[in-house]
């Protein structure tokens, strides 16, 4: 017995605990059976369920709550991330993709019907789905707030000399900007591009600059330089694309501000 799409005149379901029952204690299930069904993080294993036990069960929520957690952590995420789509209207927007390892590398951005959002607010594409189950990826954060907005962003680097290291990226918009993100570690060489997608804390509206910083944490005597000389960040909702260029290049661990081209 089990939630099926016919039960209603629209089903969208959250996975978060879809790992085997043994060994895992998972109390989910993985396959799709709603309208929508949506698999935050994969729908496996949730952000923030690792903690230590002494750290889970002192919750910020109190003693039973961080009990409950220890127990069954990821299956009570969703009703989390439930309560926080109400907060959160805009929030938790969910990628079409075949599975979640192809979420990671692609499916993005939005197809030119809009992407649903997970939970509260999911019925707003009610009507929109076809007669096929539909999957949908996302992240989320590990603690409240849980939402996450995904951009793109390539990184394409100047400078004379290749480094070992790692390049960050902080978006900076007319709504707020977001932490530094590591878009890459590894090996840094000018003129290559570096492209990652970055699940960032807030969203920042119409990207107006970035910062960029790069380190390698090894005492180099040379002290070498880097820089950024193009980023291009694309938001999954619309899929705007906004160019940046930068005509300077910085020692590790000196943010450089790029601004539209």
């Amino acid at each position: 017995v089990r939630l099926d799409k016919s039960d209603a005149e629209f089903v969208d379901v959250i996975h978060t605990d879809i790992a085997p029952l043994i060994p895992n204690l998972g109390f989910g299930m993985a396959p799709a059976i709603g309208h929508l069904d949506f698999y935050p993080n994969g729908g496996v294993e949730m952000p923030g369920c690792n903690k230590n036990p002494l750290s889970q069960i002192v919750d910020l929520d109190g003693i039973w709550e961080g009990t409950k957690d220890f127990v069954a952590c990821n299956h009570l995420r969703s009703y989390k991330y439930y309560s926080d789509s109400i907060v959160y209207p805009d929030g938790f927007l969910g990628y079409t993709c075949g599975s979640y390892d192809a979420f990671k590398e692609g499916c993005f951005p939005c197809p030119s019907g809009g992407c649903p959002n997970m939970g509260h607010y999911a019925d707003k594409f009610k009507g929109k789905t076809s007669d096929s189950f539909v999957k949908l990826y996302l992240n989320t954060a590990d603690a409240r707030d849980f939402p996450l907005w995904r951009y793109k962003v390539s990184v394409k680097l100047s400078g004379s000399s290749k480094v070992t290291g790692y390049l960050n990226i902080a978006l900076y918009g007319n709504d707020g900007n977001t932490r530094q993100h590591q878009i890459f570690q590894g090996s840094l060489k000018p003129d290559n591009t570096y492209t990652a997608f970055v699940d960032a804390e807030r969203k920042v509206g119409q990207v107006t600059k970035v910062k960029f910083l790069w380190n390698n944490s090894v005492v180099n005597p040379t002290l070498p330089k880097l820089g950024a000389a193009t980023v291009t960040v694309q938001y999954g909702e619309t899929g705007e694309v906004f160019n940046f260029c930068g005509s300077e290049t910085v020692r590790e661990n000196v943010l450089q501000t790029l601004t539209a081209c």
